[in-house]
Parts: C-alpha cells; sequence; structure tokens
C-alpha cells in the first residue's frame, strides 16, 4: 500500500477499519434524561478548569439509538454537568457508556467523547419508561419516569438537547505525556422533535471503582423528559489547548 494510500485511512486496523469514515445521521434517537442537584465540591473535583461550574446540576441520560447511518441501532447512558464557558451556558460530557465498539471508538479517538464499554437499556415496564445502566455482571444506574404523562413543548425539547458541548481530548505521545490535550465544543444540529414528554422521574445509582457515577450523588431530582427526535451531531472545534494555555 502506497503512502498516499496509507493517508486517506484514518483508523485501524489498516485493511479492516474499526469504524466507518461517515458522518452519522441519527433516526429515531430515543432520550430518558433525569437532570438532579449533586454535591458542588464533587463536580468541582471532576470539571476540567476554564469550564465553570454555577449551578450543582447533572443530567443522567440514557439513549437508545433506533437507526444510526454506519453503526446500526444500539444503546447509550452517560453524565453530563452543567457548565458555562466565556460566557455561554453547555454542558460537559463526563461520562458514557455504549454496547456497540464502532460508535464508542469513532466517538473516543477522533471526536473526544467520553465513551466506553457498557451495558445500557431503555424499555417500558408496566407504565413506566425504564434506563438502566451495567458495567459487567453489576447494575450502576436505574432510572424511572412516568411513562409519557404530561407532553412537552417540542421547542423547550429540543432546547435541551441542542445545548453546546463540552469535552476533553487527551492524546499521549510514545513517552506517555499528552501529545494533544484540548477542550472541545461541539452541538447538535438538524433537529426533528418527533415526541416530547415530561413527568415524574426517580434515579438510583450504584458504586462501582469502574463506572464511578455514584460519585456524583443524587440529592435532589430536579426534572425529566422522554424525548424521541432525528438529529445530526456537528464537529467538535478545539476551543482551549491545554499544552499551550491558551483559547484555541
Amino acid at each position: 500500500m502506497k503512502i498516499e494510500e496509507v493517508r486517506q485511512h484514518v483508523t485501524t486496523p489498516l485493511t479492516a477499519p474499526a469504524f466507518a469514515p461517515v458522518v452519522p445521521r441519527f433516526t429515531d434517537r430515543e432520550y430518558l434524561n433525569i437532570v438532579y442537584r449533586t454535591d458542588a465540591d464533587a463536580l468541582r473535583a471532576v470539571v476540567p478548569e476554564p469550564l465553570k461550574v454555577e449551578e450543582p446540576l447533572v443530567r443522567f441520560e440514557v439513549m437508545k439509538m433506533g437507526d444510526v447511518s454506519g453503526y446500526g441501532p444500539y444503546t447509550e447512558s452517560g453524565q453530563a454537568i452543567e457548565v458555562s464557558f466565556d460566557g455561554e451556558r453547555g454542558e460537559y460530557l463526563h461520562a458514557m457508556y455504549l454496547d456497540n465498539f464502532p460508535a464508542t471508538a469513532s466517538g473516543r479517538e477522533v471526536s473526544a467523547y467520553p465513551k466506553t464499554v457498557g451495558s445500557p437499556k431503555l424499555y417500558v415496564d408496566n407504565g413506566v419508561l425504564v434506563g438502566t445502566l451495567d458495567y459487567g455482571t453489576l447494575r450502576v444506574a436505574t432510572a424511572t419516569m412516568g411513562y409519557k404523562h404530561h407532553e412537552l413543548d417540542a421547542r423547550e425539547a429540543e432546547r435541551q438537547i441542542t445545548v453546546p458541548t463540552f469535552m476533553l481530548k487527551t492524546i499521549p505521545g510514545y513517552d506517555g505525556a499528552p501529545r494533544v490535550q484540548e477542550l472541545v465544543r461541539t452541538e447538535i444540529t438538524d433537529v426533528v422533535v418527533k415526541e416530547a414528554y415530561t413527568g415524574p422521574a426517580r434515579l438510583q445509582l450504584f458504586q462501582h471503582v469502574l463506572a464511578p457515577l455514584a460519585d456524583l450523588p443524587v440529592l435532589e431530582v430536579v426534572s425529566a423528559s422522554h424525548i424521541r427526535t432525528d438529529l445530526t451531531l456537528a464537529p467538535v472545534k478545539p476551543v482551549f489547548d491545554y499544552l499551550k494555555g491558551a483559547r484555541s
């Protein structure tokens, strides 16, 4: 394979890439979102500067991907922390757990999403929308919400899922020191809200050393939403370079 041909590949293995070089379109992405209040000191301990924590709020999410170009259906779960950067309010993606390896690999290495393996599920059980997350054989999160109790305004639903998203991208060099270390920003675009509901909700987080969601404890459930939508993820853009100590 010629050097010019090697340069056209963005992932390994070279002849059987881990993920397809496509911009995925998400069709029928179904969200269970539970926003909760947590310990402010615990948040400040995990949110990297120059992001700022103003309200100690975390959004626990379970997302069932009905169909995704390049990856197929899968389910994802994680935590997003309310932050601000240069006066812009957004969310810092703290942790994400997926049951699809290509989506995990592409999200981590290309776009800095903090993804790892897990077993999330989203389903309806006896009038309740249930979201769970297992790591290996152990349960680390259980979320429940009344199923379609009250309609949520579509504009409010779109606002909830299109806030700017910040992530930390770190790639080590061969000496173990960071070769790339940037704060990046992205957002959701081309949104079509198909259904949106709100209602009562509960969230339990369980201690686990490799899936430490419970390090951000649930003190109070603030709000919940159940949203089904089509959307596209915009490319990420660097906004702060930690190695230079400057905004991009």
